[in-house]
């Protein structure tokens, strides 16, 4: 029996003022308080880091950057660094969403360098991997997973990080990989895990699985070996979904 700690992160993408989210931070740090068994974790947008980390600090929830720069400063106008993540209390940061390869072009290479520099600032790095819909269809999951992942964390040694396998055709689509889907994907990153790391950093990496998770299939995903977690979307944005997603038995 596994005894990796779940976690349950949201991701809250473009989505509520600096106002909406300490309100929201002040409901969720009081409605989950007692939930001491697994990690939460949220991602709010920039500007409502600030106010966040005000109402979480001394919570039981752990907050961090949607993205980050791969140079720590300089002269990269509109960018964000690690360091002014970490000034904040951040613990974590996201690299590779999906959405930041499709709609900003950034490549395995730009992720490999995230991720470096975030370990290097003292960041968990919660790299996102996964296939289109073509690419599944054209059975091509594990070379594609396998490529993102041997570049994108090829700068790693004996530090933790954390994975989340998010098939793209699955975000913000409605469409949720079936349990047995999910973690068969899961199964084979463990599996690369264990040949690139060896066997014990395989069974110690936590990783979640991401696209339309819901109060009604967290339980079903939660009960399958190699899913340790969830990166929660437009579900995490509403506390009446995002609760008893938090809450999975």
């Amino acid at each position: 029996m596994s005894k990796r700690v779940p976690i349950v992160a949201g991701n809250w993408k473009m989505n509520k003022t600096a106002t909406q989210a300490r309100a929201f931070a002040i409901q969720l740090r009081e409605r989950i308080r007692n939930v001491t068994d697994r990690e939460i974790i949220v991602f709010p947008p920039f500007t409502a880091l600030p106010v966040v980390a005000d109402e979480l600090r001394n919570s039981n929830i752990r907050f961090g950057g949607q993205n980050m720069h791969w140079e720590r400063s300089g002269a990269f106008t509109g960018e964000v660094s690690a360091d002014f993540l970490s000034d904040l209390g951040c613990t974590h940061v996201l690299v590779g969403h999906s959405e930041r390869r499709r709609d900003f072009g950034e490549d395995d290479d730009t992720c490999s360098r995230k991720v470096r520099t975030a370990l290097d600032a003292g960041l968990i790095p919660l790299f996102c991997c996964g296939e289109t819909l073509e690419q599944r269809n054209a059975e091509q999951t594990s070379d594609v997973v396998k490529h993102q992942l041997s570049i994108g964390l090829d700068s790693v040694k004996d530090e933790e990080f954390i994975i989340a396998y998010e098939p793209v055709w699955a975000i913000g689509t409605g469409k949720t990989a079936t349990s047995t889907q999910a973690e068969e994907v899961h199964r084979w990153i463990r599996e690369w895990l264990g040949k690139r790391f060896g066997p014990a950093v395989a069974e110690t990496v936590r990783i979640l699985y991401g696209g339309s998770v819901k109060p009604n299939n967290i339980n079903e995903l939660m009960a399958e070996p190699d899913i340790d977690g969830a990166l929660v979307g437009g579900a995490g944005l509403d506390l009446a979904s995002f609760e008893p997603i938090v809450r999975f038995k």
